[in-house]
């Protein structure tokens, strides 16, 4: 149980999150899979991905689930995920614990989470494979897979603010990076970040601070953020100064989420 006031490792919450679902099996008819699933439904913006090859639903579905979302794209799509990745220079060709590991040509065809690594596998947990492990399978499996095989494209390092774990020698003298060339898995994960939460359903910095005009970095980032999301309604910014389009912009955020009247007026 994690102490009161410090934030749990996400890293550990996905692996965790992504481990209980092996077994987990996609659904048939007329005598075949179907790629009918529950991943899809529970991925706003990606429920159109129904029946569709769903590996990269999965992984937006399991960091969604362990309350990381942000840290992975939400795409149907793996090439989508490998350039997402790379423009945020996020990207290795080496294993990272907890992070979508890319697979085929160009990392197209298929993707899993990197749970261990050794000097030659990598063990993952991977949806839409089979025991085979097809690229078009059945259901959630693990999977051991050689870490050198040319089918390894590479890996998406999320940004878990607890730190990471990966086998990357360039990475390993950057801030909040654990650097283990040769053997890793879940158990050499940081415990979290030992920084203070808010108090539970206490909005910060404050509900009642948005309604004295702020003007803060915080309302840049916000906004940065809406309009990464595709919530925009920015004619110019965003800035530090709170505007109308900060509000209009986060009542789209709202929408988004499924929010409507005065639960989503910004």
């Amino acid at each position: 149980m994690p102490q009161r006031g410090f934030s749990l490792s996400y890293a550990r919450s996905v692996i965790t999150t992504a481990r209980a679902e092996v077994g987990y099996r996609e659904g048939r008819s007329n005598g075949h899979w179907n790629n009918i699933q529950k991943y899809s439904a529970g991925v706003p913006d990606l429920q159109w991905s129904q029946g569709q090859p769903w590996c990269s639903t999965f992984v937006s579905w399991i960091f969604r689930q362990a309350g990381c979302a942000h840290l992975v794209p939400v795409t149907a799509s793996c090439s989508a995920g490998v350039d997402w990745f790379r423009r945020r220079g996020r990207w290795s060709e080496y294993p990272v614990i907890g992070g979508p590991v890319y697979f085929g040509p160009g990392g197209g065809s298929h993707v899993g989470i990197c749970i261990a690594y050794t000097d030659s596998t990598i063990t993952t947990v991977e949806g839409n494979t089979n025991s085979g492990g097809s690229a078009e399978g059945d259901g959630v499996y693990f999977k051991s897979r050689s870490r050198k095989s040319s089918y390894v494209y590479g890996y998406g390092i999320p940004d878990y603010p607890e730190g990471v774990v990966l086998a990357d020698p360039a990475w390993r003298n950057r801030r909040g990076v654990t650097y283990f060339g040769h053997l890793a898995s879940a158990s050499d994960l940081p415990a979290g970040t030992g920084a203070p939460t808010p108090a539970p359903f206490e909005p910060y910095p404050g509900a009642d601070w948005f309604k004295k005009n702020p003007h803060s970095p915080i309302v840049t980032a916000m906004g940065r953020r809406l309009v990464e999301e595709g919530c925009s309604a920015y004619s110019s910014g965003p800035g530090p100064q709170w505007t109308e389009s900060d509000r209009q912009s986060y009542a789209r955020w709202q929408r988004h989420l499924g929010y409507s009247g005065d639960d989503a007026d910004g």
